[in-house]
């Protein structure tokens, strides 16, 4: 699942403006409103994926996909699905920083119902099991990625509480909040980060374990 967002956000002003000059002279009262506003507003957007877990609707994506900083979603969020082209809205429904991760439910008709994925047990992973990736890299569309398990256990150091596994499948920006499965079809990871110094793919990926991101 492609997952779309729409973020309003506050930008400085440009500097230099008439309130600039002003200020150099004057000391303005509380509450005084500025003849040029110092902040303004512009919409921006960005790009992940998500995997549908259950019937009714319900996504799991990743926390970064769609808060922002300031700990609030995004204005508007869209999932649309590769065998259908439509855009649907979605909502938050739950929401775990330490873990990264959030959990969306999509807006939907009466009785509508949606596939889900099979939930594997990524605690019987093997360094050497092959795994597929599949997300939204650089928002190219649906894309799926082959490689193994190149590592169990991994942390991160600024969310203690992750579970992750390391893999060599290629996972790019676009790519967090989807699906890491394994050759029966079952999801085992939920796709969350690379390790990169030129900001993309080096072969080090992590997905969060999917039995830690049941619980």
């Amino acid at each position: 699942t492609i997952i779309k967002m729409r973020q309003r956000t506050q930008m400085p002003g440009t500097p230099g403006g008439p309130d600039d000059f002003f200020r150099r002279f004057f000391d303005f009262p509380p509450g005084f409103r500025s003849p040029s506003p110092r902040r303004q507003s512009r919409k921006s957007g960005s790009l992940g994926t998500g995997v549908v877990i259950d019937s009714s609707g319900l996504i799991l994506t990743n926390y970064h996909v769609i808060m922002t900083g300031n700990n609030k979603a995004a204005d508007k969020i869209t999932v649309s699905f590769k065998e259908d082209s439509k855009e649907r809205r979605a909502k938050v429904i739950g929401k775990d920083r330490a873990t990264d991760l959030v959990l969306l439910q999509i807006e939907k008709k009466p009785g509508e119902l949606f596939q889900a994925v099979k939930f594997g047990n990524s605690d019987s992973l093997r360094v050497g099991d092959w795994v597929v990736a599949i997300g939204n890299p650089f928002g190219r569309g649906h894309t799926v990625t082959a490689g193994i398990v190149s590592g169990k256990g991994r942390f991160d150091i600024r969310k203690p509480y992750l579970d992750l596994i390391q893999t060599d499948a290629s996972i790019n920006p676009g790519n967090s909040g989807g699906p890491l499965f394994n050759l029966n079809g079952e999801i085992v990871g939920i796709n969350q980060s690379i390790l990169t110094k030129s900001g993309g793919n080096m072969g080090i990926g992590f997905a969060i374990a999917i039995n830690s991101a049941k619980k």
